[in-house]
């Protein structure tokens, strides 16, 4: 089995490539899918962050208000690596989890960790393989307005909250360019698959 952690800017187009690798076949553990169950209303890093950052942090019906909190903690770094180390430790746990499962299942799997904060939060330590979906600046910036309705302003705020690319390129064994057709994506995951399932 191989491990891959997949990261890109905001933005770049990661969760593109990562649907691309599930149809190749690849095991897919999604870092983001993982936060969102942690944080489920009455669980213990649910509890947490409503000790930590207040009710404010809520919506209605008790679930996280995730566009509240994240304008809170991407003007506040001390904030963003405390709601860090609430999260975190939990997901790893529950990739960890799922990681041995899929090798059980099939020791010659290709397993793709799509996760925002890779290099960041040290994560590439723990796994095999890094790969990075780059994108430019302008076009991370036309997909958060448009994708995510934030103005130029808070666009480059949420670029500029992660580590830059350039440095996340430098770190990268593949690199992946997020602006491309999808026909010539499609065909580099192709041949990035190819060659991971001759390693695993």
């Amino acid at each position: 089995m191989i491990l891959v952690g997949l990261t890109g800017g905001v933005a770049t187009g990661k969760s593109t490539v990562a649907k691309m690798f599930k149809q190749c076949g690849a095991i897919v553990i999604d870092a983001d899918e993982l936060a969102h169950e942690v944080v489920q209303p009455g669980k213990p890093a649910w509890r947490e962050i409503v000790n930590t950052f207040g009710k404010t942090a809520l919506n209605a019906d008790r679930t996280l208000n995730r566009r509240e909190l994240g304008a809170v903690v991407f003007r506040n770094q001390t904030k963003r690596r405390r709601l860090e180390r609430i999260i975190h430790p939990r997901v790893a746990r529950e990739q960890t989890r799922l990681t041995k499962q899929a090798a059980r299942k099939d020791p010659h799997a290709v397993v793709i960790y799509d996760v925002p904060l890779l290099f960041e939060a040290g994560i590439d330590k723990r796994v095999d393989r890094t790969i990075v979906v780059t994108a430019n600046r302008e076009t991370q910036i036309a997909r958060l307005k448009i994708r995510n309705g934030l103005s130029r302003a808070n666009a480059i705020r949420r670029i500029r909250s992660q580590m830059p690319l350039s440095k996340k390129i430098r770190l990268a064994d593949i690199v992946i360019d997020g602006t491309r057709s999808r026909q010539d994506t499609v065909k580099a995951i192709r041949a990035t698959y190819h060659d991971l399932l001759q390693q695993a």
